[in-house]
């Protein structure tokens, strides 16, 4: 099986993409930060202005081309100016998970070779104090907080200060012209991945490599000039950094989000038309929504799932491609009007959709939106593909796939159902490990994602990840993660991890959503004090076996959990359970949690 997009877009570089969105868009609020209660815009002169400077600045304090130099921060925009400072001195930067511990940060300082690194704030600071003497390569430490000067070596103020002496025209010209001097296969950045199988890898993107992907995105994705977006996944991670290139050269303006907790709170503010994210942020908005249906009266209910099953009809057509007519039409109004307006007033009522990456979506979340009105275009790619290999759209939309291949990405199926892609968007390889990179890229230049997947009419359906297929001792193949999916749909569950390879037959951990759960306990009169008590009681845990065995209709009866196990605590990322970008990490999860799966296999 094979598919491709359209024709390869042209080499370019992202200094490039930074000065045509300045000249083109000269808006006012390229950029929004939150301001005590407000956002405050930022102008696309303002924004080169601080690049410029910052620009300088570091070559102030000798740091040439070439040179590498990291950022751990939550989004901001002086994330945005550091990044382009670097890019357009042609140095090449390292972004870092700002959720990691001081622990993690020293390989991928000390394996890159940085000489400086840009630090949001005291607690960040305190980080690269811990293990500074560690990385001895790392010279500078420049923190953007203020407050925090007396954490680090100077302040993004004081450099940009430096930076600012003997500002002019002529000035402007040069750092111009040295900024297009940089070339498109220049190295861009080094990201290094979350490891969920080992040491981590530091993946060289070129210029060209993000660029290409920007520019076959803006082609894929059309933005209209006026949209306005929400940047809150980590810009560490390919995604949301690819996506704000995006948004740049699109003009759309991007307000930063510095919290995931705040995301609810900067939809109503911000009012976005366009916002990406993980998989999860959905699964909570699914689960919020089912359970304010539920927690209200009899009539209540009968409102929501009457609702729910005229927007599943509408939708059924919509997808098939018929425009729904008569009577259905009309009650979808209805339904709109006394349901589904009420989810789209809390993502601020100008949504013209979600982009979801970074995990697979459940189809059922995909579709319970798409019939409320709130479009979520589902996409595939990783680090190593800047990142993006394909992605629904308005017009090519297909759930439970990710889409078509964008334009200049080719994309085939191997004999052993991984898939393989090749273009302009696959890294130059990983820093420091040529044997890793030769085992990852053939020959013919065609990237093993790792992942097992079909193609259907070029639409690209991913079945799971290659190296997370359970094998059974009795041979039997089953993928976990739409399994986990289809169980995490249920209001009772907050997290979900088979178990199985080489034994008998897969277990379940599960961890309750407690929210929904301890009110379920109320009802049932149930007594505690602590959360462990309630999961040791037969009751709770024939509710919990219940509501996980709803989810497992459609299964072969070998790939069906035979038993599950009841988790206290969520997998995390400190507990090293988690990768940064919330996947999980099964080996991880089999060793920590040991005993307990021991214990189901004993009877």
């Amino acid at each position: 099986m094979y598919a491709r997009g359209g024709p390869r877009p042209q080499p370019g570089t992202l200094n490039e993409l930074l000065f045509e969105a300045v000249e083109k868009f000269k808006k006012p609020d390229a950029m929004q930060v939150r301001v005590g209660e407000q956002y405050a815009p930022i102008s696309h002169a303002t924004l080169l202005d601080r690049i410029r400077r910052v620009s300088y600045g570091l070559r102030e304090i000798g740091i040439r081309h070439g040179d590498r130099v990291a950022i751990l921060s939550e989004n901001r925009p002086e994330w945005a100016i550091a990044d382009f400072a670097c890019l357009t001195s042609g140095v090449t930067d390292v972004p870092l998970y700002p959720s990691l511990p001081a622990e993690q940060l020293a390989y991928p300082l000390r394996d890159s070779g940085a000489i400086a690194i840009f630090v949001s704030t005291e607690a960040q600071a305190a980080k690269i104090a811990a293990i500074r003497g560690e990385v001895p390569a790392l010279k500078t430490v420049i923190v953007f907080d203020r407050s925090a000067a007396t954490s680090a070596d100077m302040t993004l103020e004081s450099l940009e200060a430096s930076g600012a002496t003997g500002d002019s025209p002529a000035r402007t010209a040069e750092f111009r012209a040295e900024a297009l001097r940089v070339r498109p296969n220049d190295l861009a950045t080094i990201i290094y991945t979350s490891g969920t199988t080992g040491e981590p890898k530091g993946v060289m993107l070129s210029h060209d490599n993000i660029y290409s992907n920007v520019a076959a995105t803006r082609t894929a994705l059309v933005m209209r000039g006026d949209d306005v977006s929400l940047s809150f996944l980590p810009l560490s991670h390919i995604l949301q950094r690819m996506g704000d290139y995006w948004f740049l050269a699109t003009g759309t303006s991007i307000a930063y989000v510095d919290s995931f907790d705040l995301v609810p709170l900067a939809m109503t503010q911000v009012r976005p038309t366009i916002a990406i994210s993980v998989p999860r942020l959905y699964e909570k908005m699914y689960a919020r929504v089912l359970e304010n249906a539920l927690a209200g009266g009899a009539v209540k209910q009968r409102i929501f799932f009457w609702a729910r099953g005229v927007a599943d009809r509408w939708a059924d057509e919509k997808l098939a491609g018929r425009e729904p007519q008569g009577l259905l039409a009309l009650k979808y109004g209805i339904a709109q009007k006394l349901v589904f307006s009420k989810l789209k007033a809390r993502t601020g009522g100008r949504l013209r959709y979600f982009v979801s990456g970074g995990a697979p979506l459940a189809p059922e979340i995909n579709k319970f939106f798409y019939a409320a009105g709130l479009v979520i275009l589902e996409g595939y790619g990783l680090t190593e593909t800047s990142p993006v290999i394909g992605v629904n759209t308005p017009d090519n939309f297909r759930i439970g796939t990710i889409g078509k291949p964008i334009d200049g990405v080719e994309v085939k199926i191997a004999e052993d159902g991984e898939i393989l892609t090749r273009g302009p968007h696959v890294m130059q390889g990983y820093y420091n490990k040529p044997d890793a990179t030769r085992d990852t890229i053939d020959d013919e230049g065609w990237f093993k994602t790792g992942d097992i997947g079909l193609i259907e009419d070029d639409f690209i359906r991913i079945t799971d990840r290659k190296k997370d297929i359970i094998v059974t001792a009795g041979g039997k193949n089953i993928a976990p993660q739409p399994i986990e999916n289809a169980v995490k749909t249920n209001k009772y569950v907050s997290q979900a991890v088979m178990i199985g390879d080489k034994r008998k037959f897969p277990v379940l951990l599960v961890v309750p959503n407690w929210d929904n759960l301890e009110k379920w306990a109320k009802v049932e009169n149930l007594l505690w004090t602590e959360r462990a008590q309630l999961l040791a009681m037969p009751t709770v845990h024939a509710k919990m076996e219940k509501e996980v065995q709803s989810r497992f209709e459609g299964l072969a009866h070998f790939e069906v959990p035979k038993k599950i196990a009841l988790l206290e605590h969520d997998f995390s990322v400190d507990s090293g359970e988690l990768t940064p970008t919330l996947k999980v990490k099964r080996r991880v999860i089999d060793r920590n949690y040991k005993a307990v799966i021991d214990g189901l296999y004993t009877d």
